[in-house]
């Protein structure tokens, strides 16, 4: 499927922005949880002092983790205003405000200067940006000589997916146009950044998927009023999990983080 840029990237903004995405999917917006967050931040050795950028920073989960446990300052860039706007809340109860910042943006042009952090972090969203390379190119150019990217994203097999789970709506979930892993590092190498490492975390997207699938069961039950509001089509998302389950156990899915460096 051939889709518009600017409807994906409206889509994703909206669906994430909806308080039923937050009831589906919990804190954290992606596969591994504040764990895998944690494991990407030791990959990346992050430190005291060092400034982060958290590229399409959803809710804030990891921009408050990466900040408090870590002790380095970060600059929060989403799309959605919603986000953006419960993004700041939440760092302000936890008392976070000296040391997070969030933006309202595109991953495409990135609102911060030249040369200005220690690291990049996306997570389950670069598979989602339209135009890969040129987000690719604004890590880089946000990033200092010698500073990391750290991605963790879905890939998928070098046949790709079936039809069905190249619709707009899996866009939004983070599985229409994500690549084999070999294409994530030959685009960020064409913005300069050497991958160094790869990790596979495919346990984790299996798990995910068998969560969404199990809370959208039980919120069908409980809170079907709420799913409805949001327009939540419960049995369409069945649907997809149901597919993205066998997808990963048949290996055209999987999970893996990354972590490039821009050369000094």
């Amino acid at each position: 499927m051939t889709a518009d840029p600017a409807e994906i990237k409206a889509c994703c903004a909206a669906s994430y922005g909806q308080d039923a995405v937050a009831l589906v999917l919990g804190e954290s917006y992606h596969p591994g949880g504040l764990n895998l967050t944690r494991r990407l931040a030791d990959v990346l050795g992050l430190r005291s002092g060092l400034r982060v950028v958290d590229v399409a920073s959803g809710p804030g989960a990891t921009a408050r983790l990466l900040a408090g446990e870590y002790d380095v300052t970060v600059d929060g860039v989403d799309l959605g205003e919603s986000t953006v706007e419960r993004a700041r809340s939440a760092v302000e109860e936890a008392g976070l405000v000296d040391r997070v910042r969030f933006h309202l943006g595109d991953a495409e042009r990135l609102p911060l200067p030249d040369g200005s952090a220690d690291a990049v972090v996306c997570e389950c969203a670069f598979c989602t940006f339209p135009d890969k390379a040129t987000a690719a190119e604004e890590f880089a150019r946000v990033l200092r000589p010698g500073g990391r990217v750290g991605i963790t994203d879905v890939t998928v097999a070098e046949d790709g997916l079936p039809e069905e789970l190249r619709t707009l709506a899996a866009w939004v979930a983070c599985i229409a146009d994500a690549r084999p892993v070999g294409q994530y590092t030959d685009i960020l190498a064409g913005a300069g950044l050497v991958t160094g490492y790869v990790e596979e975390h495919d346990a984790a997207l299996a798990r995910m998927v068998e969560q969404i699938e199990a809370r959208v069961r039980v919120l069908r039950m409980t809170a079907a009023d709420r799913l409805a509001a949001a327009g939540v089509d419960v049995d369409a998302v069945l649907r997809y999990t149901a597919l993205a389950k066998h997808a990963v156990t048949d290996g055209l899915l999987g999970y893996r983080l990354l972590v490039a460096e821009k050369p000094t």
